[in-house]
């Protein structure tokens, strides 16, 4: 798309959600960070706001199409978190079934910086990690067995194209070797629907917003294995080793925090058998990161290397406890490494 048909875009968009006027030409100013979407920032008479509308293709190398009805169910998750945790999500401010497209809260980056910046930064706070975890906790908490939340996130087909092929599926197809035990963890996290799932824990989605971490692009929502949330950011922390070494200390106690404070807040099963579902699926999210449809885009090749080897070792073996996967990790990265 251009620029200009961007803009045609998201004022049509704007137009039927009520938004602007119709005399009105808001400055559209399109933003940078989403691969499966039109994101932009409009500037309108009543003040800004951000503005998403879903893609049919994502922006990555390998070939990747999506349901254009993904953009409900984020309206639907950030919707139900926010009459939970009004602070957790930016507020819905208007939906255009028709292009797929919805109006959200302008969030000024000044008071709420992206946690993947901070972290690109070195700025890696273990408390606001624990906050993230508690929040998603609470969230996993209060949808824990509601048949209506089952029925209304029943989005299967949905997840399964955005999350567990592409992710697992694609993988397996690289590696031949693990393809069963990939495949298994496919059927098995499929049939776990236990809870409300973000499906995208990512810190490029999550704000460090005054009162707390904000969540963002829930494209993925589904009612299903909670285990994945937690395991999809986890592995994030890990990775950002690689990215900014000198921190790797830091990153490490981000990743305890956030793991002690989500298990602390686990009340709908035994702690043991979520971390150890956890911990399998961590693993296989460390792997398709590197050679699944969604690589990380600041692995270099021996970075690549080095996760790879560690990650192809823990599917083929699984651990069932995180502080084993982080241990080992720390182990793996080099001695110069802060532990």
């Amino acid at each position: 798309m251009t620029q200009q048909t961007d803009e045609t875009i998201v004022r049509d968009a704007l137009l039927r959600m009520h938004l602007i006027d119709a005399d009105e030409t808001p400055l559209i100013t399109p933003l940078a960070g989403g691969v499966s979407s039109l994101i932009a920032r409009a500037d309108t008479r009543r003040g800004p706001l951000c503005v998403k509308q879903a893609l049919p293709e994502l922006k990555v190398a390998m070939h990747w199409s999506a349901p254009l009805e993904r953009s409900h169910a984020e309206i639907d998750w950030i919707r139900q978190v926010g009459e939970w945790f009004p602070g957790a999500v930016p507020e819905i401010l208007g939906e255009d079934r028709e292009s797929h497209a919805f109006a959200m809260t302008w969030l000024e980056p000044s008071r709420h910086p992206v946690w993947k910046l901070q972290l690109r930064d070195g700025i890696a706070v273990p408390a606001f990690a624990a906050r993230v975890a508690h929040q998603l906790a609470d969230i996993h908490a209060k949808s824990a067995d509601d048949q209506r939340l089952a029925q209304r996130f029943a989005n299967d087909a949905n997840f399964f194209q955005l999350r567990l092929d592409p992710y697992f599926g694609a993988t397996a197809r690289v590696h031949s070797d693990c393809s069963p035990m990939l495949q298994q963890l496919i059927a098995d996290t499929a049939s776990n629907q236990r809870t409300l799932v973000h499906g995208d824990i990512s810190p490029k989605n999550l704000l460090a917003g005054p009162e707390g971490p904000v969540f963002l692009d829930a494209e993925c929502a589904w009612f299903g294995e909670p285990a994945f949330d937690v395991a999809f950011c986890l592995c994030h922390l890990l990775a950002k080793c690689l990215w900014r070494p000198p921190s790797a200390g830091d990153f490490l106690s981000c990743f305890d925090a956030f793991a002690d404070a989500y298990l602390a807040g686990v009340t709908w099963e035994s702690r043991l058998a979520l971390e150890a579902r956890i911990a399998r699926l961590l693993a296989a999210i460390m792997l398709a990161r590197v050679d699944g449809k969604s690589p990380l885009e600041y692995l270099h090749a021996h970075g690549k290397d080095l996760q790879r080897q560690f990650a192809l070792a823990r599917v083929r073996s699984p651990v069932a406890r995180l502080s084993a996967i982080r241990n080992d990790w720390l182990s793996t990265l080099p001695h110069s490494f802060p532990s």
